[in-house]
């Protein structure tokens, strides 16, 4: 499958594009719309790298979403966990209970973990609180 328009949206309203790279929540150095691949402090980038990185970025995220579930999904469902991995990282996408849940075909079940994944540092944080229920609407809009 591939990321939908719908899904780039979703991803580019949340993340927010900065030309100057910043440290994010963990402390991570990050850059364009979410980049945090070799990034490293007063680090600048045109819009038009921000969103090559993007691109890039989300071939990623598809590619992993495309191996590692192993029943059909709906193109809604296939955006909320492109997004999840983009954000989160696939490691923990790859070892999560919604993935489980997923390719055992429980989606309703599956749809409730997102909620679960609104912490930095086991402290919820409302902006992933807020990505993690978009994420569940869209993950639900085709059902």
């Amino acid at each position: 499958m591939q990321y939908s328009k719908s899904g780039l949206q979703l991803t580019e309203q949340f993340e927010g594009c900065k030309l100057t790279a910043y440290q994010d929540s963990r402390g991570i150095w990050t850059i364009g719309y979410g980049h945090t691949a070799n990034v490293r402090a007063g680090q600048t980038c045109t819009q038009e790298q921000a969103e090559q990185w993007l691109s890039e970025d989300i071939a990623w995220a598809e590619s992993r979403v495309n191996a590692d579930v192993h029943v059909p999904l709906t193109q809604g469902e296939f955006d909320a966990l492109v997004d999840f991995v983009y954000n989160t990282g696939c490691g923990n996408f790859e070892h999560s209970t919604l993935l489980k849940l997923i390719n055992n075909g429980n989606y309703a079940e599956a749809a409730k973990q997102f909620e679960v994944w609104d912490k930095c540092d086991g402290k919820v944080v409302a902006g992933l609180l807020r990505r993690r229920l978009a994420e569940a609407k869209e993950y639900n809009a085709n059902v």
